[in-house]
């Protein structure tokens, strides 16, 4: 009997393009595709890293010959749904010198000048590199709906202008990793409770997290929206149940794993002469 391979975790995990969503109908606690219980997938993951640092060096060695490629991991959740934690855990497998982390916040004054897409673009990693931005431009159809800091008809017209800036990257060589981390409103309860239960956790507590959490409907419906818009073939999303943090930590990784190894990037071959090189090194 021949075992059949179990599918990539990336077509477990995509969002369809052009269905409606409906976060409701996915289980934040689930764990598809995964290993059996926290124990094994702190090992799998840990077990990933090799091969995720095997390809980042090789994505980088191919950039020194020219090769314009590189990966970008867009984070995005509510508040507590392991942004940061990711980068610490996921992003430490790799050489950090080859990462470009970018955590973006409310808009400064100066980029209020600018069109919202203006400061993604000054934060892009170049070629050879990983970036991860903890949020991005999806804030600005996210939190600008909820709140509504800005007119509907220009929000509207936001999703679009997304789209093409996606599909752009992916033609001058990105590969978008879109990554939303789906957290329960009761797993959010109990990881703020923790925070005020440990004090050396209380720099973490904002208590403005309690007013945004009276609004998680309203994020729910906003999220769902960008999903359903922005989901394309050249930058699909990734839906990440996170509701267990050691299945977010594996998923992530595998899905990194995933996309690079589709890269399949390869050390170029040197532009010198090999034996006569070595046989001026052997005579000094």
């Amino acid at each position: 009997m021949v075992l059949s391979e179990p599918p990539p975790l990336r077509d477990l995990l995509r969002v369809p393009v052009g269905e409606r969503i409906d976060l409701t109908a996915y289980d934040a606690a689930a764990t598809p595709g995964g290993p059996a219980g926290k124990t094994a997938g702190r090992a799998a993951t840990t077990a990933l890293a090799p091969r995720l640092a095997g390809l980042q060096e090789r994505l980088y060695a191919s950039s020194t010959a020219g090769d314009r490629r590189r990966v970008l991991l867009v984070l995005q959740g509510m508040d507590t749904s392991g942004k940061g934690g990711t980068v610490k855990h996921v992003i430490g497998l790799f050489n950090p010198s080859g990462c470009r982390i970018h955590a973006f916040k409310a808009p400064t004054p100066e980029e209020r000048k600018h069109p919202f897409l203006w400061r993604i673009s000054r934060a892009l990693p170049g070629p050879g590199a990983i970036g991860i931005f903890d949020r991005s431009h999806y804030e600005d159809v996210l939190i600008a709906r909820v709140r509504e800091l800005v007119p509907r008809r220009t929000l509207g017209s936001r999703y679009g202008r997304i789209n093409r800036f996606e599909k752009s990257l992916a033609e001058d060589g990105v590969t978008v990793v879109k990554v939303f981390l789906h957290l329960s409103y009761e797993e959010q309860r109990a990881r703020l409770l923790e925070r005020l239960d440990n004090p050396e956790k209380h720099w973490k507590f904002n208590p403005g997290d309690i007013e945004e959490r009276a609004l998680w409907p309203a994020y729910r419906e906003a999220y769902e929206i960008a999903l359903e818009r922005c989901a394309t073939d050249e930058a699909p999303w990734y839906l990440v149940p996170a509701d267990r943090k050691w299945y977010r930590n594996w998923a992530i990784s595998k899905l990194l794993l995933e996309h690079l190894e589709a890269l399949d990037p390869a050390y170029p071959p040197g532009d010198f002469d090999v034996e006569e090189c070595r046989a001026r090194l052997l005579a000094t």
